[in-house]
């Protein structure tokens, strides 16, 4: 809960108020621009975490996950700003933790299976600490991208930017 509660405040204090230069580029499934990143945070708040978490809590391992589209933040976010992304990305984590938060799960609950359409069995507590690594996993992408706008200019600097290696 820690880290997830952080993490909106945490993308909007690194892309908010930054221009098109910095945000935006790449638009294709190989080359996410930090724009697209906060989409596809958005999409994981309405199709992943909490959807799935109540698969498991209802249903368990007899009904599988519905498949989750890692790319469709590219239609879902067309003609939308940065600021209204941040904002979207905001409000529904807010409102999946309030959910989380209010199920009060103990361990027991943790341990209930369900069934990932590629992964198979999975538990809830695993499908919660993929969440938080998620979370961590694009706040990394983030920050390697716009890192790698000055990969060039930083010189022979770039052996000690590990941040530049990938």
């Amino acid at each position: 809960m820690e880290i997830l509660e952080r993490t909106p405040e945490t993308v909007a204090a690194m892309l908010a108020g930054l221009s098109d230069d910095w945000i935006r580029g790449g638009d294709d499934e190989k080359d996410w621009a930090p724009f697209d990143i906060v989409g596809h945070l958005i999409h994981g708040e309405e199709a992943d975490w909490i959807p799935r978490a109540e698969i498991i809590l209802t249903h368990g391992a007899n009904r599988p996950f519905t498949p989750f589209d890692r790319f469709a933040q590219f239609e879902a976010s067309k003609g939308k700003t940065l600021e209204e992304l941040l904002a979207t990305f905001k409000k529904l984590r807010a409102e999946n933790l309030e959910k989380l938060a209010s199920w009060d799960l103990g361990q027991d609950q943790l341990e209930l299976k369900g069934m990932h359409p590629e992964l198979g069995e999975v538990t809830l507590g695993q499908l919660l600490a993929t969440w938080a690594v998620h979370d961590l996993n694009h706040i990394d992408q983030i920050s390697r991208k716009l890192a790698g706008k000055y990969r060039d200019a930083v010189g022979p600097w770039q052996a000690y930017l590990s941040v530049l290696e990938r």
